[in-house]
């Protein structure tokens, strides 16, 4: 699976919160006014998406319908394990010492990732 650039991985992500298939029009609105970016470069990425195996195009009426190929998490976690393995050595530890050492965690955050990793050692006694 390749890595999408921000432009079409911002794309994404509004097609996987839809959770549906989206037009053009859909994803314009989402958008919103705050990004001026033009419907033929819209097009242009939802091409791009279509060719990498991202989206499924289908025609209703008059208009292109896009469909989500591949699921958000599976993208997310794939682009996590290339993060960790390309920046952090493939070490968590690394990984969480970064974000906590620049003070990016808060004791919310701590406690949250405590009880992920309680949960997952449960699980993988079970």
């Amino acid at each position: 699976m390749k890595r999408l650039p921000d432009s079409e991985l911002e794309l994404m992500m509004i097609i996987w919160d839809f959770d549906k298939p989206v037009t053009r029009f859909e994803i314009e609105e989402r958008l919103g006014e705050g990004r001026k970016i033009t419907a033929t470069t819209i097009l242009s990425f939802l091409s791009r998406l279509q060719e990498k195996g991202f989206l499924a195009i289908t025609k209703e009426g008059k208009n292109n319908v896009y469909s989500a190929l591949i699921e958000r998490d599976e993208y997310i976690q794939k682009e996590s394990r290339n993060i960790l393995e390309r920046l952090y050595q493939n070490s968590a530890k690394h990984f969480l010492a970064a974000l906590y050492d620049g003070d990016s965690l808060s004791e919310e955050e701590l406690k949250e990732l405590e009880d992920f990793i309680k949960e997952k050692r449960r699980e993988d006694i079970q």
